[in-house]
């Protein structure tokens, strides 16, 4: 049989898509490759391109026939597909928390999920039991010399970053405490302060939460040191996953959540479901000075902001004295109810994301926020040497219909600045992952580079990697991936040496 090439794939205009086709996705991983050669379907690697795309997701979805009750409960599971001189070679290898080897070692489900999954035994094999595993599934970055895998309920898990191999849970030398939360959505800044860093946060949820503040050195020989840290609290139960950062401020949208405890200690419901939106509650910004900007030491700013839930954020900059943050919103928390079925869920019935833009002002402690995009979108990300500032164009992972809600089958360029975009379609039988924007060394363009995205291509039950032109969303190369990779979360691009 001929392998289908995602040109095949792309028919523009086509509205429909085939629920078994994306719902294929999910299914176990049951090989691990350790730098194999990937087979070329068409076009030309690029020379310019030379670094590891890293990429963190479910991998495991189901033991001794129970599934996992959502996506976000499978176990970690990394793939590198690093590029050097025009060749691409893979890796993949789950991420052997110890919980993960307990599983496997039974053969069976010993933890609770936080999105639904349960023990088996029904509710007397749940009730009070609050232990939870961390599957570190969610983001993996390298920090130091060091690759973490992420999941934001408790500490990384480090690995090595040439074989994948696990290496343990992380501490970061001491810095986080055992279980100690920390974030799986990091931001990378450019050098708005002489020098690159990571800026990173831990929350400790409750009646009065507390955000912790890191910023990291990325470079030199105190790469991976912590440079800078701050803690702050704030009224409410903080339910944060993303954050965004300009020169002087780390922005965080607090939805209006409330999270009512007693049916998951009752073994009737996860955690997360046990998240709703609250009505009676208004969400807030709660904008935190960094240290190394001109506001470093003063208190928090706490603002309003609008109706609707977040999980993501494109970007933020500064503009004069108000901060412009631009943001995906959905009409309210989406969730998966305990008696449904994730690989059939039905698109029409959960909210979509869009594309909106708030502009706090800090002089009357007040916000706005207008519609960027109406069509259904996700992952969005700017060129990463505009991250913190004004950037012009941003990437994404859109639904194919221009209204309403549907799964990611396309890649969306879009101006921020007059609305122009354009598009590349992985319909009716492919879809996309988070889009990587890797910019083009020694360029000064914005848009000048490529666009690294992961298809999940029904036609053939696998996945492939489409490297795009990031200007205008040619496609320059397609590649067969040797495994079929799950629809996963985050990942990270690391410069070649």
């Amino acid at each position: 049989m001929t392998t289908p090439s995602l040109k095949t794939l792309s028919v523009k205009g086509n509205n429909h898509f085939d629920q078994e086709d994306w719902s294929s996705s999910y299914a176990n991983v049951d090989k691990e490759f350790e730098s194999i050669e990937l087979t070329k379907i068409k076009g030309e690697i690029p020379k310019g391109l030379s670094g590891t795309l890293f990429r963190n997701g479910p991998g495991r979805m189901e033991r001794n026939g129970q599934w996992i009750h959502h996506p976000f409960d499978g176990d970690g599971m990394i793939t590198a597909i690093s590029f050097s001189n025009g060749e691409v070679s893979f890796s993949n290898k789950f991420v052997e928390t110890q919980a993960w080897k307990e599983e496997e070692k039974a053969g069976k489900f010993l933890y609770r999920g936080v999105f639904g999954t349960q023990k088996p035994g029904g509710i007397l094999a749940n009730i009070f039991n609050t232990r939870l595993k961390n599957i570190a599934n969610t983001n993996v970055i390298k920090l130091g010399d060091e690759l973490l895998a992420l999941w934001e309920a408790a500490n990384p898990y480090a690995l090595d970053p040439l074989t994948l191999e696990t290496i343990g849970i992380s501490t970061l030398n001491g810095l986080l405490k055992t279980s100690e939360s920390f974030s799986a959505h990091p931001r990378f800044d450019p050098g708005h302060h002489t020098y690159p860093k990571l800026v990173t946060f831990g929350v400790k949820p409750g009646p009065i939460s507390t955000i912790r503040l890191m910023e990291f050195s990325t470079e030199g020989e105190d790469k991976g040191k912590l440079i800078s840290e701050r803690n702050d609290k704030f009224k409410g139960f903080a339910f944060l996953h993303d954050f965004a950062i300009t020169p002087n401020w780390a922005i965080f949208l607090q939805n209006a959540i409330s999270f009512n405890p007693i049916p998951f200690l009752l073994g009737r419901k996860s955690a997360a479901q046990c998240l709703s939106t609250d009505t009676n509650n208004t969400s807030k910004f709660w904008l935190i000075p960094r240290e190394s900007g001109k506001f470093a030491k003063q208190n928090p700013r706490i603002i309003d902001a609008q109706e609707g839930f977040v999980f993501h954020h494109l970007n933020s900059w500064e503009d004069n004295e108000d901060i412009i943050i631009e943001s995906i919103y959905y009409d309210h928390f989406p969730s998966i109810d305990k008696d449904e079925d994730f690989r059939q869920i039905n698109f029409d019935l959960i909210p979509e994301g869009r594309l909106k833009r708030s502009r706090i002002n800090l002089a009357d402690k007040s916000s706005k926020t207008d519609l960027i995009s109406e069509q259904c979108c996700e992952f969005a990300m700017v060129n990463p040497m505009k991250q913190g500032l004004s950037a012009r164009f941003s990437w994404m992972a859109v639904a194919e219909n221009k209204r309403g809600n549907g799964p990611l089958q396309a890649i969306k360029k879009l101006d921020l600045l007059n609305g122009n975009c354009c598009f590349w379609s992985a319909a009716p039988r492919g879809f996309v992952s988070e889009p990587m924007m890797v910019p083009e060394p020694n360029s000064n363009l914005e848009d000048k580079g490529w666009i690294l995205v992961v298809i999940w291509n029904g036609l053939r039950r696998g996945s492939d990697l489409v490297i795009l032109n990031a200007t205008n969303l040619e496609e320059v190369a397609t590649l067969e991936l040797p495994i079929g990779i799950p629809h996963g979360l985050h990942g990270s691009w690391v410069k070649g040496t």
